[in-house]
């Protein structure tokens, strides 16, 4: 017997959410093996994701019953360069999933650092804490220690103060600080609040410098500090639920409180 949605659907989260905060697959992935007909609610196998259940169903996926979902958890993790932010490259190329520690649950990163970029990379358990970083009315800026070939002076940073259109895309202003000159190279400070694609390294082009060295700092209120590469450190559930508004009401956030208390989770 295939259980069909009604139109007056009940209180609850829809059953791809459910299946992926518990770890079993992604939301999307959830959905194909409910069409294949894998998951059962209440002993009655359903065929459509347009379903909601609440923590009275009983819910099975190949016929085990499904655990309760874990908690939102975040972590803060040192992504080395030569890796990629993805789960599977088709270049065959390792990823960051490739080099956590083993005992680190399914997790989703927020956003991406490019192959060559190095440092702070948020991973989460939850599909809604992503989704709510990444977007861009959070308004947390992403700070970044930048080395670029050349001697610029804090004059060449002003266009990407104003903010730049580059091929047709608008930039929005940068935060940019000229910190040091070290030889053939200088570093500065720049903070963004977006994620598109290669931002500060075309940006910098724009300008006439070449990045050869990216790394991200902060991302909003949680730090890289002294994080080693590849490490991660697990954010404590109250600073989480402080920092993300998360026992405020539903849209009303709290303002960041700078660094956050972290334990440490080793390799």
């Amino acid at each position: 017997m295939t259980r069909k949605p009604t139109q007056n659907t009940p209180p609850g989260d829809r059953i791809a959410k459910v299946i992926a905060r518990a770890g079993v697959a992604s939301r999307r992935e959830a959905e194909r093996m409910i069409e294949a007909g894998r998951v059962r609610v209440n002993g009655e196998v359903i065929d459509r994701a347009a379903l909601n259940v609440t923590s009275a169903d009983r819910i099975e996926v190949d016929g085990r019953a499904l655990d309760a979902p874990e908690p939102p958890r975040l972590w803060l993790y040192h992504k080395p360069a030569g890796l990629v932010t993805t789960t599977k490259d088709e270049q065959g190329r390792e990823t960051i999933f490739d080099k956590l520690p083993e005992d680190l649950p399914r997790v989703l990163s927020v956003g991406r650092l490019d192959l060559n970029s190095e440092g702070l990379l948020l991973l989460t358990n939850d599909g809604g804490i992503k989704r709510k970083l990444e977007l861009p009315s959070t308004g947390w800026v992403r700070k970044y220690r930048v080395r670029v070939k050349g001697r610029p002076d804090d004059a060449t940073f002003e266009p990407l103060r104003k903010g730049l259109t580059l091929d047709g895309e608008a930039f929005q202003p940068m935060s940019v600080v000229l910190d040091r000159q070290k030889g053939a190279n200088a570093w500065a400070t720049v903070g963004i609040r977006e994620g598109k694609n290669r931002e500060i390294r075309r940006a910098m082009e724009a300008v006439g410098c070449q990045v050869n060295r990216l790394i991200r700092v902060s991302y909003g209120p949680f730090q890289l500090g002294q994080l080693k590469a590849g490490e991660v450190e697990e954010i404590r559930p109250r600073v989480l639920r402080d920092q993300l508004g998360m026992d405020e009401t539903p849209g009303k956030e709290k303002p960041a409180k700078g660094r956050p208390k972290v334990q440490r989770k080793r390799r």
